[in-house]
Parts: C-alpha cells; sequence; structure tokens
C-alpha cells in the first residue's frame, strides 16, 4: 500500500478499505475470552450482536454471531458473564469497521474463575499487598465518610441509615456507580480515587449487596484491588454476605460482614459514647472520692498522734527533765562548792599555822646579812658585822659585838 501510493496518486477510500479486508481476511480463527458488555438479540433476527469487553482493561470488540451459534448458551448467557469465543476477524469494507465472527461460545465455568482468582490471590499476596502492616487505622470520629455503591441500592439505604441513626451528625460524599457489569470495575475505581483526593473524606466504604460469584467478580478486579492499596485514606469493604469473600476485602484497611456492620464499624453509636462518657465520668468521680476519703483518713490518723495532737506536751516534758537536771548541776556543783571551801580553809589554817610570818608572831625573829642571806649558824657572822633582824611588827639592825 505505500509503494502505490503518493500524495500525486493517492489511494480511494474504497480501495484502502478493501486492502485492509484482504489483510483481516488472512488472519485465521482465534479463541478470545472477554466478558458480555451488550447483548442485542432482535426477533426475527438471524444475527445476534454482541460486544465484548476486556475485563481487565478499557477495550471491546464487536462480535457477531448466526442465531444458531447462540440459540446453544442463550438460556445461560447474559450481560457481565464471562465467556469464550472461537471467532474470526472480519472487516466490513463499507463502513470501515472491525467485527469477530463467532461461530462457537463457551461460558468460562465458576471453577476456572475461581481457580484464576486464587492465582490473582498469591501473586498479589506475594507483593505484599494483603499485609496487616499496610493496613491504616479508621478515625475514631469521622465527619465525613465516602460511599461507593450503587444508585437507589439496599446497600447505600443500609450504610446511610445505620451510620445516621448511631451518628446523626455524620456527612456523607456518596458516589452511585455500577456495581456489576463490565463498567463496575472502571467506575468503582474512579470513585475510590475521587474520594481518595476529597479533602473532608476520612474513610471510604465500598458497599454492594449480595449476589453470586460472577455478580462479585468486579470486586476481585486486579485494578481495583490495587486502586484501593494504592489509597491514602483508609477503606472499608463491604461487599455482600459473610460468606462472600472478593479479593477486596483482603486489601481494605477493614472488611466488614455486610452494609449494615460497615455503618456501624465506622461511626460510633452516640448513646452508647454518651454511657462510656458517664460510665467513665462516675468511676472517675468515685476513685476521686475514694482518694480523698483516704488522705483524709490517712491525714486524721497523723494528726492524732501524740506529736502532732499535743505537741506541746513533749516539749513540755523534755522542759521538766531540763529543769530536774539543772537543779540537780546546781545541787552538785553546790556541794563540791561547799566542800571545796571547807578543804580551801583547812589547807589555808595549816598554811597560816606554818606561815613563816605565824612564826614570828610567837616572838620569834629571823636575822638577815646585808646581802638578805639568812642567818642560821652564829659562825656565818663575824663580830661587830650589822645584821637585820626581821620580827612580826617589821624589822630593825642589830649588830654583833665584837671580841675582847
Amino acid at each position: 500500500m505505500a509503494n502505490a501510493s503518493s500524495p500525486e496518486a493517492p489511494l480511494p477510500v474504497a480501495k484502502v478499505s478493501a486492502l485492509i479486508g484482504g489483510w483481516v481476511d488472512r488472519l485465521g480463527e482465534v479463541w478470545v475470552e472477554g466478558q458480555i458488555a451488550q447483548l442485542s438479540r432482535r426477533p426475527g433476527a438471524g444475527m445476534v450482536f454482541l460486544t465484548l469487553r476486556d475485563p481487565d482493561r478499557d477495550v471491546s470488540l464487536t462480535v457477531t454471531c448466526f442465531r444458531s451459534v447462540f440459540e446453544q448458551v442463550a438460556d445461560a448467557v447474559q450481560e457481565g458473564s464471562r465467556v469464550i469465543v472461537l471467532a474470526k476477524p472480519e472487516w466490513y469494507t463499507a463502513r470501515g469497521t472491525l467485527s469477530l465472527r463467532a461461530s462457537e461460545i463457551r461460558l468460562v465455568g465458576l471453577g476456572e474463575l475461581l481457580a484464576r482468582l486464587e492465582q490473582l490471590k498469591r501473586k498479589l499476596v506475594a507483593e505484599g499487598l494483603f499485609e496487616e502492616a499496610r493496613k491504616k487505622p479508621l478515625p475514631f470520629l469521622p465527619g465525613c465518610v465516602g460511599l461507593v455503591t450503587g444508585r437507589g441500592s439496599a446497600a447505600e439505604r443500609d450504610v446511610l441509615e445505620n451510620a445516621r441513626r448511631r451518628w446523626p451528625a455524620v456527612r456523607f460524599e456518596v458516589r452511585n456507580v455500577l456495581v456489576q457489569g463490565p463498567q463496575a470495575v472502571s467506575q468503582v475505581s474512579a470513585a475510590v480515587r475521587e474520594l481518595d483526593a476529597h479533602p473532608d473524606v476520612e474513610v471510604i466504604v465500598v458497599a454492594r449487596g449480595g449476589g453470586s460469584v460472577e455478580d462479585l467478580l468486579p470486586f476481585s478486579d486486579e485494578e481495583l484491588v490495587r486502586t484501593v492499596a494504592a489509597a491514602r485514606t483508609p477503606v472499608v469493604s463491604a461487599i455482600g454476605h459473610e460468606p462472600d469473600q472478593p479479593l477486596l476485602d483482603f486489601v481494605a484497611d477493614l472488611r466488614a460482614s455486610t452494609p449494615t456492620d460497615a455503618a456501624k464499624r465506622v461511626v460510633p453509636d452516640v448513646g452508647e459514647e454518651l454511657a462510656r462518657v458517664r460510665q467513665l465520668r462516675d468511676r472517675a468521680r468515685r476513685y476521686v472520692v475514694h482518694r480523698v476519703e483516704r488522705e483524709a483518713a490517712g491525714l486524721a490518723s497523723v494528726r492524732s498522734r501524740p506529736a502532732l495532737a499535743a505537741p506541746t506536751e513533749a516539749v513540755a516534758a523534755r522542759g521538766a527533765e531540763v529543769t530536774a537536771l539543772a537543779e540537780r548541776a546546781r545541787r552538785v556543783l553546790g556541794h563540791r562548792l561547799d566542800h571545796a571551801q571547807t578543804d580551801l580553809g583547812h589547807a589555808l589554817a595549816r598554811v597560816v599555822a606554818l606561815s613563816p610570818l605565824a612564826t614570828l608572831e610567837r616572838g620569834y625573829a629571823v636575822l638577815q646579812r646585808e646581802d638578805g642571806a639568812v642567818v642560821t649558824d652564829p659562825a656565818q657572822v663575824a663580830g661587830g658585822e650589822a645584821l637585820r633582824a626581821r620580827v612580826a611588827g617589821g624589822a630593825f639592825e642589830v649588830r654583833v659585838p665584837g671580841e675582847g
């Protein structure tokens, strides 16, 4: 085609479309798996038209088949069903459209779906997306709750009514989306991302009522699981009933068994919280009263002790002891002074009796030479020597008579 055309000799549209058709015709049959996003069966028409969508990507193809081919699975196939189609690509030259002409349609079995889900689950577990350490705690009292659910669904009603009954002041940012079918994954994922970016939303609830395994398949889709794993806002999964466990339950920060349970887990009950506050307040009051009473009893016990009940008695007792000891010391000192005075009198009498003055008073005299030496022997003086005689009344000079 590139060699056969130029700006001067362009190919007509019909020719290009025919060339594309010739290339498409050379393609053989291929087995294709997807989800029926749209189904058109017109009464009396010989052809059935399907839109087959990739459940993991936003890609779809038109599939046509003869009514006889579709009738073989008509009772089991509906929009949202997963099927495997044996088809050959066809190019419609007049309109320039590509479709697949199906020659056989098979339903994807439940066992095969569950096996694929288990394989995806093992893959995500290996990546650590289900670990408890990644899960974020829910706020105690969120001011605004994001809710992703079906429009007018029982799940939406259960969450809103139960949450507001428990905490009337709670606000909701509701995003109504498809919760089943080929568009469910993209819409739920987009709603989660939008609420995660909302500045007021503190927790996100993804809610849906019960259903078959096929109905809940969008909540096990890898795209949605990774979207929830990447969310910064805590996410609560409330899908189906207690036995239902899509992969969203494992990646969410909290799994609620039902939408009603999600409402109870997201916001506290105002009545219960007020009762708990009253209980805690009463408990605190009892504790404080008990503590005050215990301390008052301890203080009264301390004050009743003699040292505090009559603090002057101890001082008075010690004062009496001090007075007695002082009196005793005074008596002992007086006795010792009297005894010492007596001893002193006796000693004085002995001193007086033995003093030279007393001897002189009895008529004795002391002779001294000029140098003051006391004469004790007559041989110590010479005739005519002047001496000094000391008597009791005073002193006078005497002279020793000379020889011849």
